[in-house]
């Protein structure tokens, strides 16, 4: 049978009138002909919602007796015995009496859609799991009624009910929400005109988000790839320089005006070799970002504008914010620049903002990383110059008379040219074909290899000179410039490193994978072994490179001592990159030490926690175990004695003694074993498909009969558990609510299936356990206030709680509505995925 559809009517708060809307759309339902039924609603006294009812189909509640009172609830088996097609239930939220089938209403719904019927449900943004603390802090209440937000998010529908708080005060005020003598409390505390503010805002927001996944998905299914503006999404290029901060808060206050704004910020790197930004640089503004609400996001690619580009499309951006070009005017002649190339390759649907700074015009400012000195296109350039402008030149003389020293200053000015754009080897090039060309075309005589004039032999002499000091001393200039932005940005990694090691804030994971983004690798390594002859072993790797063995195995390897070595795969670095490899690789061997210290403190740490724990076993086997001993030792010597003439009813007494001591030492030392084997991690359990139904009954066999509900439906999914294990688990929850309810209440076990997963819960009605003290009651020796010490040594349920997680299950306690404890054991269903991966801590679930 198909899963029935949920529809949800989301509000911010009570009094919006998403019940009435429910009701509505149910009319409109009925007059289309589909079978609709009021399964449970509501009115809480409001007339009109009440007038709203008239005409539908209602369902009878189900009547349950709680503390003297009769409470009525949703009756899921008549709604599942009639089947309609559509059934309306109000607050999804609801928790459900005691002894109810489920413990929450929405788990109430997931049985009608599991059944094919399709749910009109309602909600309260403060009943979100999620947004709990967030509404606390707002409102100072704490919702106790609260749904997990995946239920909401896997709803078919979700429509919002707005209402001005203007609109929901004056409702209050003419008493359409709460009785006229709780109006004047309630506009005074929780609908104050700031609350309803908030909690509008809450809604509003957590709707566009789930609004903005679907548009998301469909974008992915239908592979569109044209921008639509449905928010502001606006990307910030960074270049790594102080400027970066400027561009980022203004993009903030751009992003402030529209509604659910986004700043995404872009830094874009090249992949060949060292990173031209200062890495201290990065880190600020990446805490800028997101600080401000942003994210940060670093991308590689030898083209910047279309990488830029390509980024902005791919998360569906509106503008891109660029700061204008560091550039000085003469360097226009290279090309537009990044931010002009944007703007015009950005089309219509992008909008780029150019924002002015305090480096605007002020000079490229940051190192280029390149692995020539001179990028490849003005090699390019310059060769081109070099040889065919002076060939192209001649062409053009040929059709003027100019004279010899004007010729010789345009070919001069060509060897510059070749020498500024190419260096040194274009320029010698110029000056070898413009001496050719000048002597062969026009020093006489003419279109002959000589030279009859001695004064144009001094002046061709001249000529090479120049040209080849100029192109010395642009290739020098080259030279410098490319040292001075290496040394610059080497020394910015090696004071990023430096303040990694004295804040020791860097895993080895990270640190391997900045080595790998700076040096533009597939992948990166840190090997080791212990002796030299001794196999190499990988302690850390990041990257999606092949595996390395050894470090020759490597494309690039540093030694870091005498057995260890960090291992890169990509490309061969050039010689001069390898100084600031030889860096990353010491500062990996001591961020990999620092770990093994962090690991041998942790491992004292549980040496300690061990040695506490033997303590206190011995401070409890000196009393809780030697006290049944000393009963069945006086019971056996009375037994034995021969002086006293027992009758069959004293033998009897004696004997049951002996045994109920038997019972309790059996019970304390199979505590005292299970404990053991948590703490020496030897638990490894045997993980089968079981049905909850057969084990839990088996683990009341320790409790008087009597003592006990169980509700246990035989329809439940079967669960990944070890049998023997979950039967221990159960049995020792058991035990401990029986033994602190009290004598005239009976403890509940029921269990129910949540998505993928099942609940068992242990509910008594004892004196309860403050909040302070839910967690501590899991650890090993602790018994609860003044238990006697008869009553054990303070184990069962740190023993259940070890078997449940050993499982891949948790153990949790929560407040029992009305006074006592519940125990909530959740566990893998059988064919869950998470059946195969690490346990998952649930959402919790407060209970009624």
């Amino acid at each position: 049978m198909a899963r029935g559809k949920l529809r949800i009517y989301l509000g911010a708060a009570p009094g919006v009138g998403k019940t009435y809307a429910m009701l509505s759309e149910a009319h409109r339902r009925v007059e289309r002909g589909t079978d609709c039924v009021v399964a449970f609603v509501e009115h809480h006294g409001r007339p009109r919602t009440e007038v709203m009812l008239h005409g539908l189909e209602q369902i009878p509640r189900k009547e349950l007796g709680y503390r003297d009172t009769v409470f009525t609830e949703m009756d899921v088996d008549a709604v599942l015995r009639r089947a309609p097609a559509v059934a309306l239930v109000d607050e999804l939220a609801h928790t459900n009496v005691p002894g109810s089938r489920n413990a929450k209403r929405w788990q109430d719904v997931e049985e009608l859609l599991a059944a094919g019927i399709d749910v009109v449900s309602t909600v309260n943004i403060q009943h979100l799991e999620s947004l709990g603390d967030v509404v606390e802090s707002i409102t100072g209440v704490r919702q106790r009624e609260t749904v997990p937000d995946e239920v909401v998010r896997r709803a078919d529908q979700i429509e919002l009910v707005d209402m001005s708080p203007q609109a929901l005060r004056r409702r209050m005020a003419h008493g359409n929400i709460y009785r006229s003598d709780k109006v004047d409390a309630a506009l005074s505390k929780y609908f104050r005109p700031g609350n309803l503010t908030a909690l509008r805002e809450l809604a509003l927001l957590w709707v566009a988000d789930r609004v903005d996944e679907y548009l998301n998905e469909y974008r992915s299914e239908h592979r569109v790839s044209a921008i639509w503006g449905s928010r502001e999404r606006i990307v910030v290029g960074l270049t790594g320089g102080p400027e970066g901060r400027t561009l980022i808060r203004r993009a903030a206050r751009l992003a402030e005006k529209g509604a659910g704004g986004e700043v995404l910020a872009v830094y874009i790197a090249r992949s060949d070799g060292l990173t031209s930004a200062s890495p201290k640089e990065l880190a600020l503004q990446r805490t800028l970002v997101e600080d401000l609400g942003g994210t940060f996001h670093h991308v590689v690619g030898e083209d910047i504008p279309a990488a830029l580009l390509d980024f902005a499309r791919g998360v569906n951006a509106t503008q891109i914010v660029l700061g204008v070009s560091r550039r000085k005017a003469w360097q226009y002649v290279f090309g537009p620049g990044v931010g002009a190339t944007v703007a015009r390759e950005s089309g219509p649907d992008l909008d780029v903002h150019l924002i002015t700074h305090g480096e605007a015009g002020k000079g490229r400012g940051l190192p280029v990383a390149r692995g020539a000195r001179l990028g490849r296109a003005r090699i390019i350039s310059g060769w081109l110059v070099g040889v065919a402008g002076p060939a192209v030149l001649a062409l053009l003389l040929n059709t003027v008379n100019l004279g010899l020293a004007n010729d010789m200053l345009l070919f001069l000015s060509l060897t510059v040219a070749a020498a500024l754009l190419g260096g040194l080897l274009p320029a010698l090039a110029s000056a070898a074909v413009g001496s050719f060309l000048l002597n062969y075309y026009y020093t006489p005589p003419l279109h002959r290899l000589t030279i009859a004039d001695p004064k144009n032999i001094v002046a061709i002499a001249i000529f090479v000179g120049v040209a080849v000091s100029v192109a010395s001393v642009v290739d020098l200039a080259a030279r410098r410039t490319h040292q001075a932005a290496r040394l610059r940005a080497e020394s910015e990694i090696l004071s990023f490193l430096a303040g990694n090691v004295l804040r020791g804030e860097t895993s080895l994971e990270a640190l391997l994978e900045r080595v790998r983004e700076t040096f533009g690798m597939e992948s990166a390594a840190l090997l080791e072994r212990e002796s030299d002859v001794a196999p190499w072993t990988c302690a850390g790797r990041v990257g999606l490179g092949r595996p390395l063995e050894r470090p020759e195995d490597a494309d690039v390897d540093m030694p870091v001592g005498d057995h260890m070595a960090l291992a890169l795969t990509g490309r061969v670095l050039p010689a001069e990159d390898r100084r600031v490899l030889a860096a990353f690789a010491a500062q990996s061997a001591v961020v990999l030490d620092r770990r093994r210290l962090q690991e041998e403190a942790d491992q004292a740490r549980r040496l300690a926690e061990g040695n506490r724990i033997r303590t206190a076993l011995l401070a409890a086997v000196s009393h809780d175990l030697r006290t049944p001993l000393a009963g069945i030792k006086a019971a056996v010597s009375s037994l034995r004695s021969d002086d006293v003439d027992w009758s069959a009813e004293d033998r009897a007494e004696l004997l049951e003694g002996i045994e109920d001591g038997a019972d309790r030492l059996d019970h304390l030392v199979g505590n005292l074993l299970d404990m053991s084997r948590l703490q020496t991690g030897t638990v490894t359990p045997i993980i089968r498909e079981t049905d909850i139904d057969e084990v839990v009954p088996m683990a009341l066999g320790g409790v008087p009969e009597d003592s006990v509900d169980l509700d246990v439906p035989e329809t439940l999914p079967m669960v990944a558990v070890d049998a023997g294990l979950l039967e221990r688990v159960v049995a020792n929850l058991v035990e401990n609510a029986v033994k602190y309810s009290p004598s005239d209440e009976r403890v509940l076990v029921a269990a129910s299936a949540i998505a993928d997963r099942v609940e068992v819960r242990v509910v008594d009605r004892g004196p309860g356990v403050p909040d302070d003290a839910k967690e501590r009651i899991f650890e090993p020796f602790q018994r609860y206030g003044d238990a006697p010490r008869g009553a054990g040594v303070g184990l069962g349920l740190a023993v259940a709680r070890g078997f449940a997680e050993a499982m891949g299950g948790t153990l949790d306690a929560e407040d029992t509505p009305g006074g006592g404890l519940t125990m909530v054991l959740t566990l893998r269903a059988a064919g869950s995925r998470s059946e195969f991966l690490p346990p998952v801590q649930p959402e919790r679930q407060i209970t009624w």
